[in-house]
């Protein structure tokens, strides 16, 4: 070999290394990648080699190149092949939001439901009349009255005689947390959301948190106001896997106000779908226009008092 020929045969050996730099890579993504991903492979590797042939071709005209060495190339060749893979690798989504979806806590599938109303009174086969829960001694007079379940005396998913002081859209569900003034031993360890809840001893962190409740392709929400139907015990259905147990009302496992029935136009016994969700995952919907204990009418207040706080300082001004 003469002189002549050796910087060719370096060019050469750049590029030849440079090809399989590319090449190696390619070669193992695509035997990851399957369906339309050989389609792409075949188009990279095409473009590997053609910038390899296109280098080794240019090799001769090195004076007027922007690459004057090979390490000068082969860094341009690893940037390009950096940006390759780059469209062959998978895609991973990130969220952009840390808020967590209702999927935290399980639907409860299939699950008999039956209806109970504030006032209501004791008989067949509802053993305990509920003018009074398990929460509020007081429980008809502090809702405002009587929560006729009679469609005839209903309008707008409240009674016609009165607007409740109370959300309209309640639930009961079959566990206490709070027995004798206390908390039953098991309430910090099974209810996912006691410590954030939690304000004093005795202070139930079950009473008025939301949940959703679902009848074919419509979803209603309502507060846990009482406990039941029959069980005040049985936390391993509520908050685990359990399904409820037998009772005099085929085995429900939920009762639901007038209003939730209402909505999801019930039958008195019916089966539903429910779970537990956050107060941020409860959307626009009738659930959020009354009652002192509505989260969102507490915020509505709050915020016109903010504003009657802003205007008065300016009126008398």
């Amino acid at each position: 070999m003469n002189a002549r020929d050796q910087p060719l045969l370096q060019r050469f050996r750049v590029h030849a290394g440079l090809f399989l730099i590319w090449k190696m890579p390619c070669l193992n993504a695509r035997r990851q990648i399957k369906g339309g991903g050989n389609l792409r492979m075949k188009r990279l590797l095409s473009v590997c080699l053609a910038l390899v042939i296109v280098g080794a071709a240019k090799g001769d005209e090195q004076s007027t190149s922007p690459y004057a060495t090979a390490a000068d190339f082969a860094k341009y060749a690893m940037k390009l092949r950096e940006q390759a893979l780059l469209k062959v690798e998978p895609q991973v989504c990130v969220p952009t939001s840390s808020r967590p979806t209702t999927q935290r806590f399980p639907w409860k599938m299939n699950i008999v439901t039956t209806v109970f109303w504030v006032g209501e009174q004791a008989g067949g086969n509802n053993p305990v009349p509920n003018y009074r829960s398990s929460w509020d001694l007081n429980w008809t007079t502090n809702y405002g009255g009587f929560d006729t379940p009679d469609p005839s005396s209903r309008r707008n998913y409240i009674p016609v005689a009165f607007i409740p002081h109370q959300n309209p859209f309640y639930c009961a569900l079959p566990y206490n947390d709070v027995t004798h003034g206390q908390f039953k031993p098991e309430a910090p360890l099974v209810i996912p959301w006691f410590k954030q809840a939690y304000t004093g001893p005795g202070q139930s962190v079950c009473k008025d948190h939301w949940i959703a409740i679902r009848k074919g392709n419509r979803t209603c929400y309502a507060q846990w106001e009482d406990c039941g139907p029959f069980r005040t015990d049985h936390f391993q259905y509520v908050f685990q896997n359990e399904h409820p147990k037998p009772n005099l009302n085929q085995g429900a496992g939920l009762d639901v106000s007038p209003a939730v029935r209402d909505y999801l136009d019930l039958a008195p016994t019916d089966v539903t779908d429910w779970q537990f969700v956050e107060v941020r995952d409860v959307p626009a919907g009738p659930w959020r226009n009354y009652g002192e204990n509505n989260h969102f009418v507490i915020a509505r207040r709050q915020t016109e008092k903010r504003l009657a706080e802003r205007i008065s300082p300016s009126a008398k001004k």
